[in-house]
């Protein structure tokens, strides 16, 4: 049977829009359908989007620095309205890279919701399509409790366009995307809390990073409140919102801002029409090639559930262009030592293992760890510390795990990703030498086990 295409793309994230434009370059015929903004969740209301206003959140302390520095500075005013209209003109520049990414490498762009209808084939706007290959790409989206009150409530998704800044921020939540937020708002001048229903936030990252996060985090004065949760949030008279809490309390706020989760975004795509089933956690269920349960359809990136960053989108979709159309090239994505970053304030770089994941896998680990204030901060007040760890696996001196807290750490931890992929040892780390004076020598001038 003729096709109108090879592959059709449902979806023009950065995993979709990867696979597409290397199959397109491989010589097959591609259609990419979007219903909403070009670049996906990252480029729009995701990782770039949130960087820029990490960064504007840090600018308080760069001022708050200067004068260590014999800079006088006068009060300063910040603008909300001013960093978003900048972060909009930046995304619309980065929507139309996206666009002309695809159209300059022969992909067909169609701007719609795209339904599968059968095995092989598509509607688009009214427009029925055919394709060999049909590949799922639609990620995430932002879910909040089903609570009384729960459309006063924000997402990711608003935060990136509110009008104003709030004065009084209630963020729910944490994960990364809670914890990044907090010190967004707290950074740019709101009063911020965090409510998190467990014991401490960032479960799954190394013990002594989320303790130390926590410790400068109230430093910078950011209310943490863990066992907390909202029962309903309600409207005053007055427009603020009232959030009543499990164990009674009451928090009254401007801003009631989830990171609580998000689910894969399968609304109206017709699976029904298909063999692709979802597993146990409502995520399609793929084979490790990314093939779904009905033969002619794939799915990748976030709707997967599996490692959802977006640089393991993009080697997902790599991995299905060339399995499909240059099978010479393929190579399957390795998911292990995936270096990534939580950009909190201070920001956190993590690769490999944590040292719990490392006892619970039965390796007997040396720890290295290291806390200090970093040189930029010795002419100023602040008393912020860094931390620095490694976990080594005492009987083959192998290096399990690299962990950081501090300024440049997402920087920092890539060169120790390429470390960790290759299987540096200790001895290894040791006999490299340092750059001086800078935080990054630390990880390779750590003699002495902590424990």
């Amino acid at each position: 049977m003729a096709y109108d295409f090879d592959l059709f793309v449902i979806g023009a994230g950065s995993g979709g829009v990867r696979a597409a434009r290397f199959a397109a370059g491989f010589g097959a015929k591609v259609a990419v359908a979007e219903s909403r903004y070009l670049g996906g969740t990252c480029v729009n209301v995701g990782c770039v989007p949130k960087k820029l206003l990490v960064y504007g959140a840090h600018v308080a302390d760069e001022l708050e620095q200067a004068a260590g520095y014999g800079w006088s500075l006068e009060a300063g005013h910040f603008d909300w309205g001013t960093l978003i209209a900048n972060k909009n003109r930046e995304i619309e520049r980065l929507n139309g890279i996206y666009r002309n990414l695809l159209v300059n490498s022969g992909v067909t762009l169609l701007q719609g919701h795209a339904r599968i209808t059968g095995a092989h084939e598509l509607e688009v706007e009214g427009q029925r399509y055919t394709a060999e290959h049909i590949l799922i790409a639609t990620g995430g989206w932002p879910q909040v409790p089903d609570i009384p009150g729960k459309d006063l409530a924000i997402t990711s998704n608003e935060a990136f366009y509110l009008k104003d800044l709030p004065r009084r921020v209630l963020v729910v939540g944490g994960g990364y995307i809670a914890v990044e937020f907090a010190g967004i708002f707290q950074g740019l001048g709101a009063a911020t809390t965090l409510l998190y229903r467990g014991d401490l936030f960032l479960r799954g990252f190394d013990g002594s990073v989320r303790t130390h996060l926590k410790e400068e985090l109230e430093k910078r004065g950011l209310d943490l409140q863990f066992n907390a949760d909202i029962q309903r949030i309600d409207k005053l008279e007055d427009g603020s919102l009232k959030a009543t809490l499990k164990d009674g309390r009451e928090l009254v706020a401007d801003c009631v801002f989830y990171a609580t989760g998000r689910r894969p975004m399968l609304d109206n795509l017709g699976l029904e029409n298909t063999g692709v089933e979802l597993d146990e956690r409502g995520y399609v269920r793929v084979d490790d090639q990314y093939q779904t349960t009905a033969p002619s359809i794939l799915a990748i990136g976030d709707v997967i559930g599996r490692v959802q960053l977006t640089p393991v989108a993009l080697a997902e979709g790599m991995a299905v262009a060339r399995r499909l159309f240059k099978p010479e090239q393929y190579r399957p994505v390795d998911y292990q030592n995936i270096p990534t970053a939580v950009f909190s304030q201070p920001p956190i770089g993590t690769v490999g293992l944590t040292e719990e994941q490392a006892l619970e896998a039965g390796h007997k680990v040396n720890i290295y760890e290291s806390r200090f204030r970093a040189m930029k901060l010795t002419l100023t007040d602040i008393q912020e510390k860094t931390l620095m760890k490694l976990v080594v696996d005492a009987q083959t001196d192998k290096v399990l795990g690299c962990h950081m807290v501090g300024p440049d750490a997402g920087e920092i931890i890539q060169g120790l990703g390429v470390a960790l992929k290759a299987g540096a040892t200790k001895q290894q780390f040791d006999e490299t030498i340092g750059v001086h004076p800078t935080a990054a020598e630390e990880f390779v001038t750590l003699r002495t086990i902590t424990r």
